[in-house]
């Protein structure tokens, strides 16, 4: 949902996971919510931060989700509670919390 969302307020960006789906598309949910607001969600697949390069970005956030990136230089963790698995209602919230930091950040708030 970050990458699409920092995509459609204008950024470039990246979303990865450490463990994502193997096999799978974006979450159905994910994509519901997002088609709530207007996201195009097309093109996107589950990536691991393995499968991408870590140079070139300005900051790197962590979601959080109670993961550990000890090799990533990680410049903000958010601290959100990953959606996966859970109702349609915690992925709107988890929708909400991550636009609202991004717009935060597009305005140059860091403190979200």
């Amino acid at each position: 949902m970050a990458e699409a969302i920092a995509r459609d307020l204008g950024h470039e960006s990246v979303s990865a996971g450490t463990h994502p789906p193997e096999n799978t598309g974006v979450s159905e949910n994910a994509i519901e919510v997002l088609n709530e607001i207007g996201v195009d969600i097309s093109g996107l697949i589950p990536k691991s931060v393995d499968s991408i390069g870590l140079s070139g970005f300005d900051k790197i956030i962590s979601m959080g989700c109670g993961v550990s990136c000890p090799e990533l230089p990680i410049g903000e963790d958010w601290g959100l509670e990953d959606p996966q698995g859970k109702d349609i209602e915690t992925f709107r919230q988890t929708r909400e919390e991550i636009r609202d930091r991004l717009n935060m950040l597009s305005m140059g708030k860091t403190d979200a």
